[in-house]
């Protein structure tokens, strides 16, 4: 029997430190702040690593499910409080626990001087209980209140600064556009109950075990397109990305954050947990890989006109999540969920790396302003050299084990279209990533903050004013240490044979007939049909057009630094119109939001508001007044008056009595 691991005690740690800071924190000081910020993480850290190292020395067999109490009982549908642990929740598990606290301790230094840090420390605790919840959630609907949580928790951080108003609204578009997808989601789980009556993942894959495959479109080819309106919300796929790159509004390790380890790899955890739903409606995976695939060029595209650091790390983001999607369409879910894992090292890394480069120079973004910061910040330097070498998936960093299983896995499984944009991609993705690390630390200094400028601040209000260019404080530099030991290293974690379950295809299967419904890891990931030769020259185009990404980004942005200018140039309205990101939120907003607002001022406030309610009330008002003003007049202090309104009165009522008897 599978010890009780007590699962419930890794979110409600978070939750401890969240409760903690925002009830009292205001009272303590900052270094006590701190240290109930990064305690109660740390410990949700070690608590999870104790259950892993349980699982991988085989004392305990997975899946392995605690009830902490009833919920729902409506009828013959329930819903449980339980917590539910296999291979792929724990791989989650580790990932949002171990990269969360390495931000937590990094935050530290990059906030201390910021108002509102106990807030801010609050905030962080509460967004990695909501999604620790989601990672461990038994059922959708358990899941669903993690999912709505780390959608409340990054409004709340991205708005950290709401004096902006930049800010603030960066905040709303995350929430209004995250409850677009979230209504798919509703919709997704409403025909799941309606079909098996149920929402426990084990009772849904039992039941979806017994259908057919649907050869067009069904129920299940439903509830798949829906799963996946809700992951293009929360995973920023085309055409509800739009917020993820506004995130970047919040402090830099939240960015950090919701890049990497926790918010925007929701969607991609979700399609991977409902495997089995997706394996029987090809239709729905299909739009998993069309979505994923697009997602990633187009996204890869803008990076490569986007000047401000932190911008071009977001569309990075949004970029790399499409291959995780287009590796979940080609039923290659354990290559989607390796690329989660090694991308949350490498981009966790990148944004915490951009924000050690805008805390050297006091609150500056912009990269045209930057260059030559090698020499002046080498720790910097150094670590984010190992996070765009790894995401530029060159060998043997993480990110080329993981970009490679992808396109393997697509070549193999899926249309070779999709194999081309993919690979066409990852050279896109290494030359804007490595215009990135040229334009940033070779080069020439052409910024302002050479000698005794405190600068402008950052964007955000992170402005350290410490004069000059500077390397960032060891408690920021040690976090970034660790997450580039693990962009170089941590690809061959899937390399030994014990840990091959952990990324096996499909993650779990249910089989049905087993009881309660007993699950089992199925074996590693799938042999593609093709011969090992021809996955050593896929091996060989991948790491090809990382090198030409690499090589490109040298000539233009290192040896000859004036010809991206004229290039610019020479197709000035195809530049402009991938700098202004295809004008898509322009467009959103003359299509959507414009006649939105014109409605609602119109109709809702002038017609509704204004002349309705309002008019029904002040019509009362009015009235009321008028009725006391007549009524006024007869408390008038005069006996005379009085003796009329009695006469009157006493006239009224006998001519109703009178009126009564001759009826």
């Amino acid at each position: 029997m599978n010890p009780n691991f007590n699962l419930w005690v890794i979110p409600v740690l978070a939750l401890t430190g969240a409760a903690i800071n925002g009830l009292f924190g205001r009272r303590f000081p900052k270094q006590v702040v701190a240290a109930v910020g990064l305690l109660f993480t740390g410990a949700a850290f070690l608590w999870a690593a104790r259950v892993a190292l349980a699982v991988f020395s085989g004392s305990v067999l997975l899946p392995h499910t605690e009830l902490l109490a009833s919920w729902i009982r409506s009828g013959s549908f329930h819903a449980d409080f339980a917590f539910y642990l296999d291979q792929l929740s724990m791989v989650m598990l580790l990932v949002v626990t171990g990269v969360g606290f390495l931000i937590h301790v990094y935050s530290v230094g990059y906030m201390w001087e910021e108002g509102g840090f106990y807030r801010y420390f609050s905030y962080l605790n509460l967004f990695m209980f909501f999604m620790l919840t989601l990672v461990l959630a038994n059922n959708y609907l358990l899941m669903f209140i993690g999912w709505e949580g780390v959608g409340l928790a990054s409004y709340l951080l991205i708005g950290f600064f709401f004096l902006r108003d930049s800010a603030a609204a960066a905040g709303k578009k995350a929430f209004i556009t995250n409850r677009i997808g979230d209504f798919g989601f509703l919709i997704a789980l409403f025909l799941l109950i309606q079909k098996f009556g149920s929402l426990d993942f084990t009772t849904v894959a039992e039941g979806v075990g017994k259908l057919p495959t649907e050869a067009g479109f069904g129920l299940l080819t439903a509830v798949g397109i829906f799963l996946m309106v809700g992951a293009c919300g929360k995973s920023a796929q085309i055409p509800l990305y739009v917020w993820l790159p506004d995130a970047m509004e919040g402090p830099t390790p939240v960015s950090a954050l919701i890049h990497a380890a926790t918010m925007v790899t929701a969607g991609v955890y979700m399609v991977a947990r409902s495997h089995v739903i997706f394996d029987k409606a090809p239709l729905a995976l299909a739009v998993v890989a069309i979505i994923g695939t697009l997602t990633a060029f187009f996204a890869a595209t803008i990076g490569i006109t986007q000047t401000d650091i932190k911008r071009v790390l977001a569309y990075s983001t949004v970029s790399q999540l499409g291959y995780m999607f287009m590796a979940c369409g080609a039923a290659a879910y354990a290559a989607g969920v390796f690329h989660l894992m090694t991308h949350a090292f490498f981009k966790g890394l990148l944004f915490l790396g951009s924000g050690s480069v805008i805390h050297a120079l006091s609150g500056e973004q912009d990269m045209r302003n930057m260059g030559g910061l090698r020499k002046k910040i080498p720790w910097t330097f150094a670590v984010m050299t190992a996070g765009t070498v790894a995401i530029a998936g060159i060998p043997p960093f993480a990110g080329f084990w993981s970009k490679d299983e992808i396109l393997w896995q697509v070549y193999s499984h899926g249309p070779k279209i999709l194999w081309a944009l993919g690979l066409l991609t990852a050279f896109i993705t290494s030359f804007y990533m490595f215009r990135l690390w040229f334009m940033t630390f070779f080069g020439e200094y052409r910024g302002k903050l050479e000698s005794g400028d405190h600068g402008h601040g950052d964007a955000h209000g992170h402005g350290h004013g410490h004069g000059g260019i500077h390397e960032s404080p060891m408690i920021m530099i040690v976090p970034l240490v660790i997450l580039a030991l693990l962009s170089i290293g941590g690809g061959f974690i899937k390399a030994p044979e014990f840990l091959a379950p952990v990324f096996a295809t499909g993650s779990v299967h249910v089989e049905a007939g087993h009881g309660e419904g007993a699950a089992k890891v199925e074996g590693a990931v799938t042999e593609a049909p093709e011969s090992k030769s021809t996955e050593y020259w896929l091996m060989g185009f991948s790491v090809g057009a990382g090198g030409l990404g690499l090589l490109l980004a040298y000539l233009l942005y290192h040896r000859r630094p004036e010809l991206p200018g004229r290039i610019a140039d020479g197709i000035s309205g195809l530049y402009r119109t991938v700098a202004s990101k295809y004008y898509v939120d322009e467009i959103y907003n003359w299509m959507l939001i414009a006649p939105l607002i014109d409605v609602s001022r119109r109709w809702l406030w002038r017609g509704v508001d204004q002349g309705g309610i309002d008019t029904v009330v002040n019509d009362g008002a009015i009235g009321a007044r008028e009725v006391g003003e007549i009524a006024r007049h007869m408390q008038s202090g005069n006996l005379r008056s009085y003796a009329g309104w009695l006469a009157a009165g006493a006239a009224v009522v006998v001519a109703y009595m009178v009126w009564l008897g001759v009826r």
